[in-house]
């Protein structure tokens, strides 16, 4: 049994078949995402493209790719996917170094994020966020029995850990950067490392999170109008404060699907960052119910197949999963409702952008690997 962490090592129980309620509620989510982007982003694409499915039909695309990657996520043996981590782990690391080349590297807005390939972009860190929860999952599990010895367990995970974080950080992606270094000190509590190391861990971030905010102008204007929203509200505020005057104007019931108003002039952006705004406008406050309902049950079902995993492997697998996507989604409409600064955290399965969607649904297909049970110690699939 295992020693540390909140999870046992192994279970006598059957394997289970899928999980059809996180499924359901998986689709559910994707449905309801698919809605909103469409009535958010439709005069923002008639006035951009001259197409008000423009961000629909790229949204789309990803989508059906999205569809085969989370059936083959799903479907892999996960002790395959073990395997061939290593490989894995190096393909992220080059792909990261991929936006600054020129010729492949897209470059906007002064951050180098993306790569081209044909007609097709894609964020690299986006990656990162599920390579880094495989890599601490598989480490951890390994390594379980000797989590007292950090020079075996503890410093491996830090080393490898920093090397992705600042791989995000150099592309000038500050918001993922710091969501990846949230997820790892996640994954390296629910481990168990000792609480003297992750107590030293966290204590270490604090400079670097100051350091990566102080180096650039336009976080630290961020953080300025966060803490006094009058500062700047044409400028660093200016996207927030139309954000919440779009919540305060949806009311109970919302000014009903399709009727938002906000989303045509008023905030900048609007199919991305800020969709949630626009679906608590139309939707009002009892479709934000809604929505933190849906949420909350999808991720209890994700953390219920952690618990349940009957592996140590497949239980860090699924809790890191879960909880990218809960955070994430946590972030992103706090960041709306001015909870926290500006972070630019796109929201699982609703913003614009097929990155986020791919991953996120690689993400939930995982977890369903999980919940099926079936580790096996060979490498073939399913």
């Amino acid at each position: 049994m295992m020693q540390q962490g909140l999870f046992t090592a192994e279970r006598n129980s059957r394997p289970e078949k899928i999980d059809v309620a996180y499924l359901l509620l998986m689709v559910l989510m994707t449905g309801l995402g698919f809605v909103a982007l469409y009535t958010g982003s439709m005069a923002y694409a008639e006035r951009l493209f001259d197409d008000q499915l423009y961000f629909v039909r790229r949204q789309g695309l990803t989508l059906a790719v999205g569809i085969v990657a989370s059936i083959l996520c799903a479907t892999v043996r996960l002790s395959f996917i073990r395997k061939i981590l290593p490989q894995f782990v190096v393909l992220t690391l080059i792909l990261s170094l991929l936006p600054f080349i020129p010729g492949i590297g897209v470059t906007k807005n002064g951050a180098s994020r993306w790569i081209h390939f044909a007609s097709f972009t894609f964020q690299p860190s986006e990656l990162m966020k599920l390579t880094v929860v495989l890599f601490l999952a598989n480490l951890f599990d390994k390594k379980h029995d000797r989590l007292d010895e950090p020079e075996v367990s503890v410093y491996p995970a830090t080393i490898m850990s920093f090397i992705m974080i600042a791989l995000v950080y150099l592309q000038n992606d500050f918001s993922t950067a710091l969501f990846i270094m949230i997820i790892v000190l996640i994954m390296f509590f629910i481990a168990g490392v000792k609480l003297h190391w992750f107590a030293k861990l966290c204590f270490l971030t604090v400079p670097f999170v100051a350091l990566m905010v102080l180096t650039e102008e336009y976080r630290v204007e961020r953080i300025l109008s966060f803490i006094d929203p009058k500062k700047d509200p044409l400028g660093a505020g200016y996207q927030v404060n139309a954000a919440l005057t779009a919540l305060r104007e949806g009311d109970f019931w919302g000014r009903g699907l399709g009727n938002g108003i906000r989303k045509l002039s008023s905030i900048p952006e609007v199919q991305s960052d800020f969709i949630f705004a626009v679906w608590a406008e139309e939707m009002g406050f009892f479709g934000v119910l809604i929505y933190f309902g849906i949420l909350l049950f999808f991720s209890i079902r994700g953390y219920r197949i952690a618990v349940r995993s009957r592996d140590r492997f497949g239980a860090f697998l699924s809790f890191g999963c879960t909880t990218i996507i809960l955070l994430q989604s946590l972030m992103n409409c706090g960041v709306v409702v001015r909870v926290f600064p500006v972070t630019g955290v796109p929201l699982p399965f609703f913003s614009s952008g097929g990155s986020s969607l791919l991953i996120t649904l690689c993400l939930c297909g995982l977890v369903i690997n999980v919940s099926r049970g079936k580790i096996g110690e060979d490498a073939d699939y399913v």
